[in-house]
């Protein structure tokens, strides 16, 4: 399967499930906002009603005298009301006369009943039909044929008498029955507003959160592909570096098989082939080893103090062959005073030898290569400068890479592999330290290596 594909396959399952998990979310919190307000608008109109239902009766209960005819009695108190079985055209000014506190009083009707439930007047603005009987229920929800909504709250309604020798009223006995009912319309109009908020508003949330996760799973496996390209980079790199020591190693050793026993003399010259590739072989393979163990940690550290000052005069004295041989002048720079740092010996080493091999190897005859040392602000400076052939600046953040090479050419005809430098970067982090470069065309480079320093 490509790749490309596979990734893309799985950047759009990674953005679906994230889709999905954001829905179920948005979706169970969006109801519970939904009910939240739905209960909270319901519970508001419950407490209006009853405490309308409440002012009324505290106003007309001690009016309420048991031995007057309740026809006759509600007619004194309430002018405005329609008595039941007579003609009703009286203004609608009830509640705007007997309650207080109401926007909106055309939303109300006042239903009032005695002790055996039979109605006795109401509100002219009463929604029609409603049932002649009494439900004792205290809250009760109607709706009228194809009409909107009502909530209706019932209270008990009791007769006064006064005391002959304090002149106070007391209730005595049931009289009847006071109803109040409150229109639901605007209570549904505000609830269909919330689901058409949940109707819109969800889906249009999932397209942005779907677009989200598209572009999140795309940061998300960015990494994965980069490091899947590195590695298939670094597999075909590798069987290129390993196929051409080996094609020269196979085809050495069957002309050797093929030669005549009168040409008996030309094969130790051909071992000698055989050998010089299977050095280079090893050499690869152990380059590949230490890069892996480098950059997975499988070894534990086993960081000593290391003075550097002697490891940069052994490296300068080694590699004075090197250097003569390519007729460059090879020299070193060191302190005073002994500078140590905590670490691997044979990996800084190895660090410092990579850098000045490639300084050697790079610089034309008549070059030259100075390796420095000196510690600044409690680290330990490193600094191998060369007067080589460069790097272009747009090279110089790759030649870190595995296998990478600015002059491939000339590197294998110096025998290199490529994993010098990458092998040098690992030793540095693996050290806490860092590695950088500054180089030109045609001037130089110089690459400097800091490490944290320890006493001596």
């Amino acid at each position: 399967m490509d790749s490309q594909s596979l990734f893309r396959r799985s950047r759009t399952r990674l953005a679906l499930w994230y889709t999905g998990v954001m829905a179920v979310i948005l979706g169970l919190s969006g109801f519970g906002l939904y009910r939240a307000l739905v209960l909270a608008n319901w519970v508001a109109l419950e407490r209006e009603v009853e405490s309308i239902a409440g002012t009324l009766h505290d106003s007309i209960e001690p009016l309420l005298l048991p031995a007057e005819s309740p026809t006759d009695l509600l007619q004194q108190i309430f002018p405005d009301l329609c008595m039941a079985g007579e003609v009703c055209d009286p203004p609608t000014t009830l509640i705007q006369r007997h309650t207080l506190g109401i926007s909106d009083r055309r939303s109300y009707y006042i239903r009032l009943f005695d002790h055996h439930g039979t109605l006795l007047a109401y509100s002219p603005n009463q929604p029609l039909p409603l049932s002649q009987t009494l439900n004792p229920s205290p809250w009760q929800t109607l709706q009228a044929d194809n009409g909107p909504r009502y909530r209706q709250f019932t209270t008990i309604l009791h007769a006064a008498h006064t005391h002959p020798d304090s002149g106070e009223s007391h209730s005595h006995g049931s009289w009847g029955y006071l109803q109040i009912g409150r229109t639901l319309a605007p209570f549904d109009a505000e609830v269909q507003r919330l689901q058409w908020v949940l109707a819109v508003g969800l889906p249009l949330a999932l397209v942005l959160v779907a677009l989200s996760g598209w572009g999140l799973a795309g940061l998300a496996l960015r990494p994965l592909y980069q490091a899947y390209q590195r590695q298939q980079r670094f597999t075909a790199d590798a069987a290129h570096e390993l196929r051409s020591p080996l094609a020269s190693l196979l085809a050495t050793v069957e002309a050797t098989l093929r030669l005549p026993t009168s040409q008996s003399q030309d094969v130790p010259s051909m071992l000698q082939t055989v050998e010089r590739q299977g050095r280079r072989l090893s050499r690869l393979i152990a380059d590949l080893l230490l890069l892996t163990s480098l950059e997975q940690d499988i070894s534990p550290p086993s960081f000593k103090p290391c003075c550097l000052n002697d490891l940069v005069t052994d490296l300068t004295e080694e590699l004075s062959e090197l250097a003569t041989a390519s007729d460059i002048h090879l020299a070193h720079h060191l302190p005073d005073s002994e500078i140590w740092v905590l670490g691997h010996e044979s990996q800084l080493y190895r660090l410092v030898s990579n850098l000045m091999a490639n300084a050697i190897q790079y610089t034309p005859p008549g070059g030259s290569v100075l390796v420095s040392l000196e510690a600044h602000d409690h680290r330990a400076v490193i600094a191998v400068k060369d007067t080589g052939i460069g790097i272009p600046p747009a090279e110089q953040s790759r030649i870190f890479e595995r296998f990478y090479r600015v002059d491939s050419d000339r590197s294998r005809k110096t025998g290199g592999t490529g994993l010098g430098l990458a092998i040098a970067q690992a030793i540095v982090q693996r050290h806490q330290g860092q590695l950088s470069v500054d180089s030109e065309i045609g001037q130089g480079s110089l690459f400097t290596v800091s490490l944290p320093c320890t006493p001596a």
